[in-house]
């Protein structure tokens, strides 16, 4: 409990200089091979905890995951993307961050390792409130785990902020959608938004709405709509709840076109 452990440290280090924390010891994790793998491993997308979000915005092994592509690619600047790891951006667990909501449109897993195991745990449950997770003291972020999604799935991301470059989302949305065929109803959905809660919510009623349905124009209009009721936006500084919540709606839909021309292409 008295010791931090250091992936990119672009979170950490600002933590420190603002005195949020103050660590007596930092542990490095630069060296340890494992965690900055990214492959294929038993079917499965397998992730290290340290790989860069610059990597993952360019790398072959995601191509088919492109929502958590584009999530990587808007997470901060160039320079902060060469530094920032994909573990690091979930054990913060910002309201805002970038990789939590693709990562959960995609049904991702986390693997926790300590010196006396691991565990798996569903990244929906990972995050429990702003700055806290369920890891313990004695475990880190090992991997992040991921199925490869089935024929005529797509999926997409979408971030609002003020600024293109450097910028906290004032809203960020993920969906993932799978339909019957290039043209059939939809099989599976799941959206995800970010900053517009304490943690990342996953829109029950979005998902109901889409559920067995024709994709179309409308329909992802009415997803949209059903995900900004599901959303606990609040008044900041960056912009009313009533503004992201409108936003929320087009986000969704917007993405949910992306998503579903990406299906019919597959």
């Amino acid at each position: 409990e008295k010791a931090k452990t250091l992936a990119g440290g672009t979170d950490l280090f600002v933590n420190m200089k603002k005195r949020l924390l103050a660590p007596e010891h930092l542990v490095s994790l630069d060296r340890v091979e494992l965690l900055a793998e990214l492959g294929p491993s038993n079917g499965t997308l397998r992730i290290g905890a340290c790989v860069k979000a610059s990597e993952i915005a360019e790398s072959d092994a995601v191509r088919d995951f492109p929502a958590l592509q584009e999530g990587a690619s808007k997470l901060g600047s160039p320079l902060i993307r060469n530094l920032a790891t994909i573990g690091g951006n979930l054990v913060s667990a910002r309201p805002a961050a970038d990789f939590p909501p693709p990562l959960m449109a995609y049904g991702a897993k986390v693997v926790l390792k300590s010196s006396t195991g691991e565990r798996t745990v569903a990244l929906a449950d990972f995050i429990q409130a702003p700055g806290k997770t369920v890891i313990t003291p004695l475990e880190i972020l090992e991997a992040i785990l991921l199925e490869k999604p089935e024929a005529h799935s797509g999926s997409a991301y979408h971030k609002l902020g003020i600024r293109e470059a450097l910028e906290i989302s004032l809203v960020n949305v993920a969906v993932f959608l799978t339909t019957e065929g290039p043209d059939g109803p939809i099989k599976a959905a799941r959206v995800v938004m970010g900053s517009v809660g304490p943690t990342p919510l996953l829109s029950p009623s979005a998902e109901k709405t889409l559920l067995g349905e024709k994709p179309s124009r409308a329909l992802f209009l009415a997803a949209g709509a059903a995900a900004a009721m599901d959303c606990r936006p609040i008044d900041d500084f960056r912009a009313s709840a009533d503004y992201k919540r409108a936003m929320v709606k087009e986000l969704t839909r917007r993405a949910l076109i992306r998503a579903y021309d990406r299906a019919r292409s597959e």
